[in-house]
Parts: C-alpha cells; structure tokens; sequence
C-alpha cells in the first residue's frame, strides 16, 4: 500500500511539470537545452580506442617514391654502379655525408669483406678511386 502511495505521488509529480526535467535545471539565463551531462576535464578531447585490425586487413600506403638521384659523373661511374647495385640502390652512396678517402676504402672493403659483395679487386679500386674522387671530403687550403 506504501509502495503504490510513492508511485502514484512520482507520477503526479512528472505529470503535473511537464515542461520540466528532473534530470538538470533549466533556469540559467541564454540556456536553450538542458540534459545529463558528465563531468570532465574543460578543453579536454576523448581520444578514439585503438583500431582493431583482422588478420587478412590490406594496408594502403600508396605510392613509394622511386626516383634515385645520378650519381656525379666520373670515370669509375658505370662499373660503381654495376657493383653497388648488386645489392642496393646508388641512392646509399649520394646521401652519405662528405666522408675522407680513407673513410670510403674502408666502407668499399666492408661490403666486400663483411657483406660479401662480389667484387673483383680491380674493379674494387676503381669504386674506390671513383668514390674518393667525388664523394669524399675536398682539402680546403
């Protein structure tokens, strides 16, 4: 009997304010909408979850830049970059820093020594003296 009393007296309630909410006040001057809102930070932006990928999901990354810069011409040209591309773009050798000449011997005998480059040892001076002639440090006196 309690129980009914509450209800009828809430629906009483909700019916005879019916331009009202109880949910948030609606007295504020130049309010126009009232509702439930939460609190939170001011200025603060919800970042989005992390995207779930499935396993058979293509990626689309779009064009890859192919072009790769000439190298200088010089004598050593043609064979450097018969040799060198063998196993990477001449695009390594142009954006290296400005290296010593004994710098680019010692690279030149890496890729042979370490990497395992097949490179005959004439045409291994010749890279050599190629590289020391137009990519390493130029004496400044």
């Amino acid at each position: 009997m309690k129980m009914a009393k509450i209800r009828c007296i809430l629906i009483s309630l909700f019916v005879i304010m019916p331009g009202k909410t109880p949910l948030a006040q609606n007295e504020l001057p130049g309010l126009t909408q009232s509702g439930q809102y939460q609190q939170g930070i001011l200025g603060s932006i919800s970042q989005p979850g992390p995207i779930r990928y499935s396993p058979d999901t293509i990626y689309l990354v779009g064009t890859y830049p192919l072009n790769t810069p000439e190298l200088i011409r010089g004598e050593g040209l043609e064979i450097t970059q018969t040799y060198c591309r063998f196993c990477h773009s001449t695009t390594y050798i142009s954006m290296q820093p400005q290296l010593s000449a004994s710098a680019w011997h010692t690279i030149v005998d890496k890729m042979i020594h370490t990497h395992g480059a097949p490179i005959p040892e004439e045409e291994a001076k010749q890279i050599i003296a190629y590289l020391q002639a137009q990519y390493a440090q130029k004496d400044h006196k």
